[in-house]
């Protein structure tokens, strides 16, 4: 039996290209980019540091001790990410590659936020990965383990985006209203929607293109999506050039952050290693 396999460029035979399903993937991408938890997505977009990235990014680099991660920093992650994704289909992974939440839990708790336990960790994937017998041991672990598990880790990065309204003024009543209406807009409108797709067998939006049919129904049965577009939408309709609008939303703390240049520590926290930086630089 052969027990090592090493994977390959399109084994499964090659590349299709489909339009609708690129869009559909286009629309699941999106979502998933919104996504980390419901909390850290409405909290972050409320403070507007990073508009559709993902929350883990901002949680992980809150409990790393880093400074707030820039807008480039935040672009060349997502860019690193759809790298892999696109390295994912090369290699027919059959899913494609996405921000681990769990780990920024695990940092939490650990409180360890060193580059070399992620390279470490990243070699024993690849290896465990080829030798499918290894891999199986920490396939056998208990689901109420890994449950429990879950329960600490998603409860950690949740709890990284609500310390983020710390920077808000939570006794202004727009504020109360934005934060309010889109957690109760998160959770009503994808409650809507599963349970109209799980009664009906397809989504409120049913038409004769599939593709269009995933583009609607998949962001709407996302509580993080729809939570997290209402409040960045409400929140910017807020007076931005007034200066004491900018203190209730906390935007005045933001400002030094927007550039990597801005913030000397930005360097120690972003950089990338072996030099990299020279060939991928942060604005």
């Amino acid at each position: 039996m052969n027990r090592i396999r090493v994977p390959y460029p399109f084994q499964w035979g090659a590349p299709t290209f489909d339009a609708g399903e690129a869009f559909a993937m286009m629309a699941a991408s999106f979502v998933a980019l919104v996504e980390a938890e419901i909390w850290i997505a409405s909290a972050t977009i409320l403070n507007l540091n990073a508009i559709w990235s993902t929350g883990t990014f901002l949680a992980v680099a809150r409990y790393a001790s880093a400074t707030p991660m820039p807008p480039s920093i935040l672009s060349r992650g997502i860019g690193w990410q759809g790298i892999g994704i696109l390295f994912s289909g090369i290699f027919g992974t059959g899913n494609g590659s996405s921000v681990s939440v769990e780990n920024g839990g695990l940092l939490a708790m650990t409180r360890v936020g060193s580059r070399r336990v992620v390279q470490i960790s990243a070699g024993f994937m690849i290896f465990f990965s080829i030798l499918g017998k290894f891999g199986a041991v920490f396939a056998s672990i208990p689901a109420p383990i890994i449950a429990a598990l879950y329960c600490l880790f998603f409860g950690y990065v949740g709890s990284g985006g609500l310390s983020l309204l710390q920077f808000c003024n939570l006794n202004n009543f727009k504020i109360k209203f934005i934060l309010g209406f889109s957690v109760f807009m998160g959770l009503s409108i994808p409650q809507y929607f599963n349970e109209y797709t799980a009664i009906n067998g397809f989504g409120p939006v049913h038409t004769g293109a599939r593709w269009f049919n995933d583009m609607i129904n998949v962001p709407f049965s996302s509580e993080a999506f729809v939570a997290g577009s209402l409040a960045m939408f409400l929140d910017v309709t807020l007076h931005g050039k007034d200066n004491a609008t900018k203190r209730e939303r906390g935007m005045h703390l933001w400002e030094k952050f927007k550039s990597f240049k801005k913030d000397a520590r930005s360097e120690e926290f972003y950089a990338l290693p072996f030099n990299l930086n020279k060939f991928f630089p942060s604005v």
